[in-house]
């Protein structure tokens, strides 16, 4: 329930099914969207549907019911959290060869994903020191937060996860050992993706996190978690923490990477521009158009107005 004083519904959702034509479905799907005054973006693939919205509540009931009225949707969940304002600046629909990418779009997730743990069993799987946990993001978002005892695949795209797994298998199974892997991610569905790869190699006993992150800093108290940190997430709110209350971390504008305060004080740090992690990445003439771009985002906001700019930021 969205309550006054956050007015906006954001609504993260995933789903696998068999898609024959995606394509079909993005203008009825985009053209509700706008209708309703609801923001963010939905990825669409022949396996299945991924994005995050946001809207008021009965904007996000009636797309999520057009959703479920997809075939093979029907029994489609979302995570629900409020937020003061809206988090999106603009509506996408994409239609793309995986919903979430990593470069094996033959892999089937619905035949070979792992064991589901509710957020409330997790503790005790992940505290058990046979239990090999894994953290499937990417290495700036492990950076801000992640579970007691997780392995850092150091990754920073998802597409180096089974090239990663495959070259540290060895020493999962060192001693002859069956492995037991639990693995987690923000919201769930890189998990869908990471533990149908390893079933597929051939380890059967895998379990991820039911709901992600997500879902365990929204039911399990801050007091009994194994949890530190913030969970960084896709959209203007950067990070949140226990209870899904707003985090303390910034954006780079440049490379859409999160920032702490200590972050915000580098010398390589240039609002809108470059942090400490994106400056050598990018040359002089990039940051001269970031620096433009910003400005034109600031008198923008001075007029009560949304800048393109700001809605086509650099990744």
């Amino acid at each position: 329930m969205v309550i006054a004083s956050q007015p906006v519904r954001v609504a993260a959702l995933y789903h696998f099914t068999r898609f024959e034509d995606p394509s079909a479905l993005k203008p009825g799907l985009l053209d509700l969207c706008e209708r309703e005054g609801v923001r963010g973006t939905l990825l669409l693939a022949q396996e299945g549907i991924n994005g995050t919205i946001a809207g008021n509540e009965a904007a996000i009931d009636t797309v999520l019911a057009h959703i479920r009225s997809l075939s093979g949707c029907e029994a489609l969940e979302a995570k629900f959290s409020p937020a003061g304002t809206m988090p999106f600046y603009r509506m996408k629909v994409r239609v793309k060869r995986e919903i979430v990418t990593m470069g094996q779009p033959d892999l089937d997730p619905v035949r070979y994903v792992g064991t589901y743990v509710d957020p409330h069993d997790w503790n005790a799987l992940i505290a058990d020191p046979d239990t090999i946990l894994i953290d499937t993001r990417n290495d700036y978002e492990v950076a801000i937060g992640t579970f007691d005892g997780a392995i850092d695949p150091q990754t920073s795209s998802f597409r180096e996860f089974p090239e990663w797994f495959r070259a540290r298998r060895a020493e999962f199974e060192a001693e002859g050992r069956t492995p037991r892997i639990a693995m987690f991610c923000t919201g769930g569905i890189r998990c869908e993706k990471s533990t149908a790869f390893v079933r597929a190699e051939g380890i059967e006993e895998v379990y991820h996190l039911r709901g992600g992150i997500l879902k365990y800093l929204e039911e399990v108290p801050e007091r009994d978690s194994r949890w530190h940190g913030e969970c960084f997430v896709f959209d203007e709110r950067v990070s949140v923490g226990h209870g899904l209350e707003p985090g303390t971390h910034s954006l780079c504008r440049a490379c859409r990477r999160p920032l702490s305060e200590a972050d915000l004080a580098h010398e390589h740090y240039e609002e809108g521009v470059s942090c400490h992690r994106c400056h050598d990445e990018r040359d002089d003439e990039q940051r001269a158009r970031y620096r433009e771009r910003h400005r034109q985002t600031k008198l923008a906001e001075k007029r009560g107005e949304d800048h393109i700019g700001r809605k086509e930021e650099h990744g």
